[in-house]
């Protein structure tokens, strides 16, 4: 009923005394590497053994950084992804906590991490079940996809989602050229691993796309 994944990336800023980004930075890179692990190399018991150990790990992050905005988006994008990997009715938990998280971000800071926040959210609202279930809405994850865009036109995660989104709604010719503009974006050297695997995604979903267009 509910499957998802994200990769998002880290913007440092210079605001941040010498100690804390070192901690918060390695804290980070942490969990991000662990996330592409469990999020695209294991599977079905191992995964869940994965994310409930990280997802763990993110909470602690964001009590020692409440202030942060970043940690409080990699907390969402841990539970969105366990809530992906758990699926079901019993994924809805970990899908509300993850929205919890976001919108926490946005308060802190809508402009971390290049927006990042309104595209995970986004992300959310497409893939959770509607009312009475759940709390999806495709007008709100269109609003926010389209906000997420304004702070990272070319990003390969953003417009890999929204292109992703707009394939579910049946828009197949912007999807492509989302898609296309992520598959532009290549491959980071901070998030290889991730990257690699989303460029593959990117392949597979413009294959399709293709098809459709060419009916």
């Amino acid at each position: 009923m509910y499957k998802m994944t994200l990769a998002l990336y880290l913007v440092f800023t210079s605001v941040f005394p010498a100690s804390a980004y070192a901690g918060e930075s390695q804290d980070l890179v942490a969990i991000q590497q662990k996330w592409a692990i469990a999020n695209y190399e294991l599977k079905d018991d191992a995964q869940i053994e994965a994310f409930t150990q990280l997802s763990e790990q993110s909470a602690l992050f964001v009590k020692n950084y409440p202030n942060l905005a970043q940690t409080h988006i990699w907390n969402g994008i841990v539970l969105a992804s366990f809530a992906g990997a758990k699926g079901g009715l019993g994924a809805l938990g970990l899908a509300k906590e993850a929205k919890t998280s976001l919108e926490q971000a946005l308060s802190i800071d809508g402009t971390a991490l290049d927006g990042s926040a309104y595209a995970s959210l986004a992300t959310l609202y497409s893939k959770v079940p509607g009312w009475p279930i759940g709390f999806g809405d495709d007008d709100k994850a269109e609003k926010l996809f389209k906000q997420a865009l304004a702070f990272n036109l070319e990003g390969i995660d953003t417009n890999y989602l929204y292109g992703e989104y707009l394939y579910d709604e049946g828009d197949y010719k912007e999807a492509k050229a989302r898609l296309l503009v992520a598959q532009a974006a290549g491959i980071r050297d901070t998030r290889a691993k991730a990257d690699e695997y989303r460029q593959q995604a990117i392949s597979q979903l413009l294959a399709k796309v293709n098809k459709k267009l060419k009916r």
